[in-house]
């Protein structure tokens, strides 16, 4: 069955090239129209057109149908490597933003206990217990190393 296919398929191709490869014959008839025919008609002003036809080899076509691939996996390729780059900007803008906004609400956190007379906690039961003055000696200090991490 490939096989008769095969030979189909040549078939056709030989009879198109055959008739690439016949002369074409041109005339312009009263009217002004412009004919291309595969054989003479015997009008007036009719002309032999020099046509040629050169097979088109399959290598070269597999070798064209090769490097537009490759061209095409490339540009791919390219266009990944964009996005990607794009998105590692993108995060990266974030993460400094989110850094940004930590820094900003430690030192809004920081200003508060320094300014503030008394530091509290809620406990379990929803009632605030007071802290000492080395328990909040100590949250100003956690403040002030979280300070140094994301602000600087």
């Amino acid at each position: 069955m490939n096989r008769k296919i095969l030979v189909l398929v040549l078939s056709a191709a030989a009879l198109a090239a055959n008739a690439f490869a016949g002369e074409i014959y041109k005339y312009v008839d009263e009217n002004g129209n412009v004919h291309y025919l595969d054989r003479p008609t015997g009008e007036s002003g009719e002309e032999r057109m020099d046509i040629t036809y050169s097979g088109t080899s399959s290598a070269a076509v597999s070798a064209q149908v090769e490097r537009r691939r490759d061209y095409m996996s490339a540009l791919e390729e390219a266009r990944s490597e964009a996005n990607s780059q794009r998105e590692a900007e993108a995060q990266a803008r974030a993460e400094m933003e989110a850094r940004a906004a930590k820094c900003e609400e430690h030192r809004a956190r920081l200003e508060s206990y320094l300014q503030s007379r008394r530091l509290y906690r809620e406990n379990e039961a929803g009632e605030r217990e007071y802290l000492d003055e080395e328990q909040t000696m100590e949250a100003r200090r956690k403040v002030e190393e979280a300070i140094q991490e994301d602000c600087s």
